[in-house]
């Protein structure tokens, strides 16, 4: 999705997947997979992430993402997983006994982009050195035709 911002433009798009500690079945019901997906939506509405799409597992999250180019994805996801921890433990606070030291995610996680342009801005790129060098060679470099 391109986003118009004041003075850019952009199309920053992450496939995000975090896990909870020890790989722990903690979202093992309805009702805690609706909360934990509350939970991240309001977080990254607060912090400026678009989500387009979001699933919570019993053992781990996988988010479809995009965010300003201003942020550093580690800061988004660390952004993410704390807050919607120490949110999760105020409202589920028995599940802190299932999880030695009491963190509720593995510091591990994945992030990816999506949808590889390098090849068309190559050969944009490319197509702007010939279109340059056809006009240098015909005499125009630097005229307006």
């Amino acid at each position: 999705m391109i986003i118009h911002e004041e003075g850019y433009v952009y199309n920053f798009n992450f496939h995000l997947v975090f896990v909870t500690k020890y790989r722990r079945k903690i979202f093992d019901t309805q009702e805690k997979m609706n909360t934990m997906k509350a939970i991240l939506q309001r977080q990254a509405t607060i912090s400026e992430v678009t989500v387009s799409q979001l699933e919570v597992m019993p053992d781990h999250v996988h988010m479809l993402i995009s965010f300003k180019p201003k942020y550093a994805p580690s800061n988004i996801v660390k952004n993410l997983k704390g807050a919607s921890a120490r949110i999760w433990f105020k409202q589920y606070p028995e599940t802190k006994q299932l999880l030695w030291g009491g963190h509720l995610w593995s510091p591990s996680y994945y992030m990816g982009t999506l949808g590889d342009m390098s090849k068309v801005v190559e050969k944009y790129i490319e197509s702007q050195y010939t279109e340059a060098m056809r006009r240098q060679l015909k005499g125009y470099y630097g005229k307006n035709r």
